[in-house]
């Protein structure tokens, strides 16, 4: 038999091209022992992570208030998410972190991040924010207060942060809005601001309460 064709040629099939998936969005740790070590960011409602620029502003911030004496250090991310926050305390050195989170796969990529970093001063706990505050007591030295904007958060949490605290305990706070003296709400009452700054449209504070006369 012969192989060729008939006078009607075949239609030529260009190759089909497989598109590559767009690569996962990542933050990164800032320093210490997991420096560079990059972080998933899931696609998950109210997940934002604190940019990198952030981060390492707010760190320095800290180990100049903590004198950078993190081996006494106990920390809790309240909206833990990513982990960024908790975990770049780790890498620094802080005895203990406390990351609640209360969506389900953002908790597991955190279980997955510390099993990987071998963090075993990272705890991991799914909960609601304020029920988690509302129910704990602790001596926690930072708290990391990082919630989704414009759901009231902060008004919420802030008040029932004083008693999770040590006496000189910090709080880092993201909002919105600026915390100063002149736009203070109620229930900043009796805190204070002791660093501020700003980032796109990202207010970034730490917050201490005041001491009393």
């Amino acid at each position: 038999m012969s192989n060729k064709q008939g006078s009607k040629s075949a239609p030529q099939h260009a190759a089909k091209r497989v598109p590559r998936a767009a690569p996962a969005q990542q933050v990164r740790i800032i320093g210490g022992l997991w420096k560079r070590t990059p972080l998933p960011v899931l696609a998950a409602d109210g997940l934002r992570p604190t940019p990198d620029r952030v981060r390492e502003t707010v760190f320095n911030w800290l180990n100049h208030l903590l004198d950078g004496g993190w081996s006494n250090i106990a920390c809790l991310d309240l909206f833990a998410g990513t982990g960024a926050l908790g975990f770049e305390a780790a890498s620094r050195g802080a005895a203990r972190v406390v990351m609640v989170e209360v969506n389900t796969p953002a908790m597991r990529q955190l279980e997955i991040t510390k099993e990987k970093l071998h963090a075993e001063q990272v705890s991991i706990l799914r909960s609601d924010a304020l029920s988690f505050a509302q129910k704990t007591a602790g001596a926690f030295h930072v708290i990391f207060l990082d919630p989704p904007y414009e759901q009231g958060w902060l008004p919420k949490l802030l008040p029932l942060c004083e008693r999770l605290l040590v006496a000189d305990g910090l709080v880092y706070a993201e909002s919105e809005m600026p915390l100063t003296p002149e736009s203070a709400p109620d229930w900043l009452a009796g805190w204070k601001v002791i660093r501020a700054d700003k980032a796109g449209m990202v207010f970034y504070h730490l917050l201490q309460r005041e001491k009393l006369p």
